[in-house]
């Protein structure tokens, strides 16, 4: 990298909780959030927020018009980003901020096109309150952020786009700190629907309904969560901060919209380019995208093992919290930066590693979307 980027702080809500403490206990615990929900008269397993978490979220509605009509990916992340905020130093500094989401404001979308097919007519804010750019702005609005707010949707590796967009430009000194992350809301009868007609959906109704990273299924085992993460970047150092020490990134020619290559050549690429910066050959883990899917989860392992001369752990939180779409690279991000942080591997009891690292100093997580679009992250231990 140019110019160093440390993160600073990364908040979330999930099933797995906010609070911080709580997230890692999540993981630590191998607690799942799944539960059996109704959607086109069929049931099936999703990934949802608590009860108290969505009541807490929802009540940011009654503070004012400006909230009254927001899509849930808005008030989630505007819930995340005030989280963000009790942890840092208030700064007079211009703030960027950059959250990605693959659907962006769904529920309120489908909403407002039922009302036109019903009424021809549709509710007064369905313009400003649907469209993806919303989602940042929301936030910056309600932050009172003065530097660029941009929203954005690459599919499911949005959120780790919008690190490699802020590492741009805190390397080009535009700017010294910047939000990063992603938010989705994809519970909807819609959403799910697509996924069955791409035959991915998990049609489990275990407790562990999405095998990810389990190389021997036979079916498709994707379930969809909600969640939204946020992470502060910055290019000044502080105490117990992670550093980015390389971002990569790479597009595959595909020969299907929904399919990567055999051995996943845009992670291959990825992977290579974020070692490159970060001037190393190997890394103690992998956060893998890995979203549950019998293709998908293989070509990703070929990827790396082409890739590392030595192998490094394997994990992933799908299994846990599902596929959270754009949000996902985010909540990659946190897991990785937690077990840095608490020098704690989390294992996925659908894959055993050959070897557990007992010192973690060196972590790389991969996200990858709909199009052969991917990006790699190394995160390292600040010296």
């Amino acid at each position: 990298m140019i110019k160093p980027v440390f993160i600073h702080y990364i908040s979330s809500v999930s099933a797995l909780g906010f609070n911080k403490s709580e997230v890692w206990q999540s993981y630590k615990n191998a607690n799942s959030g799944f539960k059996t929900e109704s959607f086109n008269d069929t049931k099936v397993k999703v990934s949802a927020l608590s009860d108290n978490d969505n009541k807490v979220i929802e009540n940011i509605r009654a503070e004012g018009k400006l909230y009254k009509s927001l899509d849930k990916s808005a008030l989630m992340a505007i819930f995340v980003g005030r989280k963000l905020f009790e942890n840092l130093t208030a700064t007079q500094s211009p703030v960027g901020i950059n959250i990605g989401s693959s659907r962006g404001a769904t529920q309120t979308f489908e909403k407002a096109h039922l009302s036109y097919l019903k009424h021809k007519k549709v509710p007064l804010m369905t313009s400003p309150t649907t469209t993806l750019g919303n989602i940042a702005t929301s936030v910056a609005q309600d932050l009172g952020l003065k530097g660029p707010a941009v929203s954005h949707s690459i599919t499911c590796s949005s959120a780790l786009h919008a690190l490699l967009n802020a590492s741009a430009f805190l390397q080009s000194g535009l700017l010294s700190e910047f939000i990063i992350g992603g938010s989705e809301a994809p519970l909807t009868g819609f959403t799910i629907a697509q996924m069955q007609a791409l035959k991915l959906y998990s049609k489990q109704l275990n407790h562990l309904p999405c095998h990810s990273l389990d190389f021997k299924k036979n079916d498709n085992t994707l379930v969809l969560g909600e969640a939204a993460c946020l992470a502060k970047l910055s290019t000044k150092p502080k105490e117990n901060a992670i550093k980015v020490s390389g971002v990569g990134y790479a597009t595959e020619s595909i020969s299907h919209s929904v399919a990567l290559s055999s051995e996943a050549d845009c992670l291959q690429e990825s992977m290579q380019m974020a070692l490159n910066l970060a001037q190393v050959q190997s890394v103690d883990v992998v956060v893998m995208h890995a979203p549950g899917t019998v293709k998908g989860d293989k070509s990703e392992l070929k990827a790396i093992q082409k890739t590392f001369t030595i192998m490094p752990a394997l994990t992933t939180n799908k299994w846990q919290i599902g596929h959270t779409f754009g949000a996902s690279g985010a909540m990659s991000l946190e897991m990785a930066v937690l077990m840095l942080e608490n020098n704690t591997f989390i294992q996925n009891p659908f894959y055993k590693n050959d070897k557990v690292p007992q010192q973690i100093n060196s972590v790389m997580i991969n996200a990858v979307g709909f199009g052969g679009n991917a990006v790699s992250v190394v995160l390292e231990k600040f010296q």
